[in-house]
């Protein structure tokens, strides 16, 4: 079973127990997070794809940690014009373990 998340603007490939670096989540580390914005799920060999999203799926996932990513180094230069800027960027991320995938027949209200 996986599924196909959308968060901070971008797409990740998940499914129960594997671990994504996402864009940083203003939640305390040890909290659950679930994301409402699945784009493909795939359970016992049937595909949905949403239009645009899934109906009734969501994943649930548990924040592990924050952090900041190796360093960056932007360097802009140009020729005969005495003009050079360096540059680094860490970007801060939030690491997250997906727990479980659910959709509308497993939800129990």
């Amino acid at each position: 079973m996986f599924a196909i998340i959308k968060t901070g603007g971008k797409q990740y490939l998940v499914s129960p127990g594997t671990k994504i670096k996402i864009e940083k989540i203003d939640k305390k580390e040890g909290t659950e997070v679930s994301f409402s914005e699945i784009l493909l799920l795939q359970k016992d060999g049937t595909v949905e794809v949403g239009n645009p999203l899934v109906k009734g799926a969501k994943v649930i996932g548990k924040i592990l940690r924050h952090g900041r990513n190796k360093k960056v180094t932007i360097f802009k230069y140009k020729p005969k014009k005495r003009y050079k800027v360096k540059r680094g960027h860490r970007q801060p991320f939030t690491e997250v373990q997906i727990s479980q995938i659910l959709f509308s027949s497993d939800k129990a209200s």
